[in-house]
């Protein structure tokens, strides 16, 4: 009986040390997500402390895991989840969140409207988008980021955002009209196919300039364009 008992107690024992064994790995993976959950929620406050309003917005900024869009091999260079640009290659870069969440705003993005995005870098910018509701369609020049764009939204379900390699100053008229472009490369002057390919009562918003950017808003009123500029801003170069 006594050797019964002895057994026993080994056994549960052991059963004790395989349990706590695995859930300190389980602490670990989650204490892992936790800690980029965590990042999210501090990017969102600042977001919230530098004047951004739109629950919306915010939601959808909290949601989308940012750090999944940056190449693994650039995850090192820069915090993913701090306010500034981080680089993606070719020269390229995520645009700091704050930005993202201006233009974003400045939109007034509705769920169903089809929005038109010019370089789709690394995809997280539409990510954005999807996750208000819009059917987006994005236009990348650099075949490689195109590429990583599609991996990165299909892995993180957004498989609906299409993207195409091509020349976003010609847009994209087989989907026109568009209730909105997003613009996040910066043209010397305005696209006029752009113009063209945005539905009447629609809104654009691009970078502008060489050296001295602006963002500038449009809106098609009775098919003519209303502009106004907005805030200085520095983006890569829109190129063909």
């Amino acid at each position: 009986m006594k050797r019964v008992l002895v057994y026993l107690g080994f056994v549960l024992l052991l059963c004790g040390l395989l349990l706590a064994s695995c859930s300190e790995n389980q602490m670990t993976d989650k204490r892992g997500n936790y800690e980029w959950a965590e990042k999210r929620a501090a990017m969102v406050q600042q977001l919230r402390a530098y004047g951004s309003k739109d629950e919306r917005v915010l939601k959808a900024m909290s949601t989308v895991r940012r750090h999944k869009f940056i190449p693994e091999k650039y995850l090192g260079v820069a915090p993913p989840y701090g306010n500034h640009p981080c680089p993606i290659g070719y020269d390229q870069t995520i645009s700091q969140p704050y930005i993202v969440a201006y233009m974003t705003e400045k939109l007034n993005i509705q769920t169903g409207e089809k929005v038109l995005e010019i370089g789709t870098g690394s995809g997280y910018q539409a990510a954005i988008l999807a996750e208000l509701g819009a059917e987006v369609y994005s236009i990348e020049i650099i075949p490689e980021l195109a590429n990583h764009a599609r991996k990165a939204l299909t892995t993180e379900g957004y498989e609906q955002v299409k993207v195409l390699t091509g020349d976003g100053y010609k847009g994209w008229p087989e989907h026109s009209p568009f209730d909105a472009i997003i613009v996040t490369c910066a043209p010397e002057d305005i696209p006029q196919a752009l113009v063209n390919q945005l539905k009447e009562g629609g809104r654009m918003i691009l970078p502008l300039g060489v050296y001295m950017q602006r963002l500038v808003i449009l809106r098609k009123k009775s098919g003519r364009i209303e502009k106004v500029d907005d805030l200085p801003v520095r983006f890569v170069p829109m190129v063909r």
